[in-house]
């Protein structure tokens, strides 16, 4: 009889994170701050996949890693937080019960599974002021945490964070947070250490605006974000259903007033109920 190999769980969860650590590096960084307007979300991403997303009014989602494991964490997130704010209310819907439902999610699954998501998320909650901004980091292995007004995701996450601390400002406005995000995720990845250069067709970029109302989410692409990348200012383009964003609608053509039915019955008085019927046969039947 064949002895079943045997392996130490310290063993088995080593492995398991190692295996997940290799796969979240080898996919392209992503960085979440804070600035004076909101929080800023920013990915280095040259497919049309997205890794920067809505969660609900005022909480954001940004990944790393493998797209199809956290794309499948952003629905169930998605459906979370529906289903709580029209149970409830909208205002029940906060990023941390968000975090803790991922947590336990990949926990369970870092522990029970075989194979362990190879990601690594962040939840992002836009306050009514810098100081109640709040950004949650989850790793592949379930663990959380609060991270101070900025983080970076990825397998060159601790050298960006370097360059994210030395620098970073609450205070400081859209166009400059910017700047900064970019400036880190180019730091690293470069030939012999040197400095690569980003441009919008490369980043996926966007906002928790703390000055909006209702959903706060806004992605920056395209000639708004080209601008920003070249000192210019930020011209929020217009959401649908704000004043101006459409031509008003044409006046509406005149409706018919009468009955679609047959020709021969238009016309003919209506007959009284209170008169009897004529008798049309003449003989009275």
């Amino acid at each position: 009889m064949a002895m079943q190999f045997y392996a130490s769980p310290e063993q088995v969860q080593r492995d398991r994170s190692e295996y997940a650590r290799k796969g979240i590096a080898r996919g392209r960084s992503a960085v979440v701050l804070t600035y004076e307007g909101g929080v800023l979300l920013v990915a280095e991403n040259l497919t049309s996949l997205r890794k920067i997303s809505e969660l609900y009014d005022r909480i954001g989602f940004a990944a790393v890693g493998r797209y199809n494991e956290f794309e499948s964490l952003r629905r169930a997130g998605v459906r979370m937080a529906d289903l709580n704010g029209l149970a409830y209310d909208r205002r029940d819907v906060t990023g941390r019960a968000l975090a803790n439902a991922y947590t336990q999610t990949l926990g369970a699954i870092f522990s029970e599974t075989q194979k362990p998501y190879e990601v690594e998320i962040c939840v992002a909650q836009v306050g009514t002021s810098p100081e109640a901004d709040e950004l949650y980091r989850i790793t592949y292995d379930g663990s959380v945490q609060d991270e101070p007004g900025f983080m970076a995701m990825g397998g060159s996450a601790e050298a960006i964070s370097t360059v994210l601390k030395s620098r970073h400002d609450v205070a400081a406005d859209l166009q400059t947070a910017l700047a900064l995000a970019v400036e880190g995720l180019a730091s690293v990845g470069g030939e012999n250490g040197t400095p690569r250069t980003l441009g919008a067709s490369q980043l996926e970029v966007a906002v928790l605006d703390r000055s909006r109302k209702g959903r706060t989410f806004r992605r920056i692409s395209g000639a708004a974000l080209t601008t920003l990348l070249e000192g210019g200012k930020d011209e929020p383009e217009k959401e649908v259903g704000e004043a101006g964003d459409v031509a008003p609608p044409a006046p509406a053509e005149d409706k018919p007033t009468v009955s679609a039915a047959s020709v021969d019955l238009e016309g003919k008085p209506e007959a009284d109920p209170a008169k009897p019927a004529d008798d049309t046969n003449g003989d009275g039947s």
